[in-house]
């Protein structure tokens, strides 16, 4: 009888074939099929020589490799690919069998394809994979939804592979169809929205105090052993330290302005936008983006119209760096709250039951924003599973409150500097705006209606329900010109 393999993986790029090692370190025969011929003997010849690892030129004697239920790992790209891959192995599978698409697809495309596999007997799982590639090769977080009895039979699989924190590996059961899908496009969203908090911190210490990218570097690795302790802390130290080996200056001097973007960040926000959940922060990070693709109108705009230069001053530079540190956790929070809101929906919407406490948890370990702050996200949702926000979590307002007046001296201070910081300032007025018992949208409501007679409700009137009212008449009362004025039910 011919070799066989536990589980099967198509798309050694980088991902794939880091996953497909990882896998196969942890005692899982695995075979590896690839589109292009070339890529797939150099990868056999190569990193997995010697390994449990069965190359496969024909997508049938691939299949035909594996034990049954047959288990597929798809890495590909995101969109038709995955769909045409689906297409070319479905003649050879049966019923009972389960494909695993780890890519970066959108989990509507999940759920389309979860539903019409389903239908021919065939199991379809949605699993984000987060931790880059050497995530994927030594301990990735895993986030996967679709049928549970079809993620039971890779379970130990994935808890083998996946990061180890103190409290299990870092993946869970999200829920069914698209539900692991959705789950990795709103951390993703999170990760947008701390990335450009970061970088806008790093811009008022260069820009606002004029520190070198040493020292910005120094303060964030002291930073990265307290509160604000994170994969992405960590690396932005790193990243500021490196040198180009040519020129001596710190590399990060020496790249273009200009931050690229893959999709699933604006999907966060399009989702948000259609279930009506705010996610400023995310937002601010997707526009800093946007405008950083602008860079020759910036360029001309600078020299054009920004004539009022704005020198570093004689601060007291650890004062702004104590306020700049308030500011950027009191922002993270304000950031994840939003991201884990924009889950809650998701799930209500699409009722996948997700547990937003293991959702946390399993972001400890492996993924992009993983960060000591989760712990204390998991120990939130573990004391409220219903928790409307994290803001409303007694350990988070605490902290908001104490840091305050740091949190607003930050930005005054980036402001006075003519320092953008479109993150940093969206997630204190996220903050305010949600502490606001109220806001100036009743104003809105009576120009909705004052044109568009879109009705309003009235305080201390519920009995009266939505109505529209007689403006001009009102206005015609008030100046004596009318008898009375009219409120019109519509």
């Amino acid at each position: 009888m011919s070799k066989t393999a536990k589980i099967g993986l198509i798309g050694l790029g980088v991902m794939g074939e880091n996953l497909a090692l990882n896998i196969e370190s942890r005692g899982y025969s695995i075979a590896v099929y690839n589109r292009t011929k070339e890529k797939l003997d150099i990868f056999l010849n190569g990193r997995a020589k010697g390994k449990d690892v069965i190359g496969c030129h024909d997508l049938k004697d691939f299949i035909a490799t594996l034990e049954k239920p047959r288990k597929v790992i798809l890495l590909v790209k995101a969109g038709d690919p995955v769909d045409q891959v689906v297409a070319s192995i479905k003649p050879y599978l049966e019923k009972g069998d389960i494909i695993i698409d780890g890519g970066n697809s959108y989990f509507q495309d999940t759920r389309r394809r979860e539903k019409a596999l389903a239908a021919e007997g065939i199991y379809f799982i949605g699993s984000g994979v987060s931790g880059g590639e050497e995530g994927a090769l030594h301990g990735p977080s895993l986030m996967p939804g679709g049928n549970k009895g079809a993620y039971e039979e890779i379970r130990s699989i994935w808890e083998a592979i996946a990061a180890k924190v103190e409290d299990g590996p870092c993946v869970t059961y999200l829920g069914p169809d698209g539900a692991g899908h959705y789950v990795k496009m709103v951390h993703n969203g999170i990760e947008y929205g701390d990335m450009q908090l970061i970088a806008e911190v790093y811009d008022v210490f260069k820009r606002g105090l004029g520190l070198s990218a040493e020292a910005i570097a120094d303060i964030f690795s002291q930073w990265n052993k307290g509160i604000l302790d994170s994969y992405l802390i960590e690396i932005t130290a790193n990243v500021l330290s490196a040198r180009d080996l040519e020129t001596g200056k710190p590399l990060v001097d020496l790249i273009v302005d200009k931050a690229g973007q893959k999709g699933t960040g604006k999907w966060t926000a399009e989702i948000a936008l259609e279930l009506g959940i705010p996610i400023p922060t995310i937002d601010a990070a997707l526009t800093g983006r946007q405008l950083s693709a602008l860079k020759e109108e910036r360029i001309y705009a600078a020299n054009k119209l920004n004539k009022v230069a704005v020198q570093p001053g004689a601060e007291d530079k650890q004062a702004v760096i104590s306020a700049l540190h308030d500011a950027l956790y009191c922002s993270k929070i304000c950031s994840y709250a939003q991201g884990m809101a924009l889950i809650a929906a998701g799930s209500k919407t699409y009722n996948w039951n997700i547990n937003l406490a293991e959702t946390a948890r399993i972001w400890k370990g492996g993924c992009i924003i993983r960060a000591r702050l989760l712990e204390q996200i998991r120990k939130a949702f573990a004391r409220d599973s219903k928790l409307a926000n994290l803001l409303l979590d007694p350990e988070f307002s605490e902290f908001q409150k104490k840091a305050d007046s740091n949190w607003r001296h930050a930005i005054s201070f980036a402001i006075s500097k003519k320092i953008p910081t479109p993150a940093l300032s969206a997630s204190l007025n996220y903050y305010d705006s949600y502490l606001s018992a109220n806001l100036p949208q009743n104003l809105t409501q009576g120009q909705r209606d004052y044109f568009g007679a879109h009705t309003v409700e009235i305080v201390g009137k519920p009995e009266l329900g939505f109505i529209h009212i007689d403006w001009q008449g009102l206005l015609q009362a008030q100046k004596g010109e009318s008898e009375k004025a009219k409120a019109i039910i519509r």
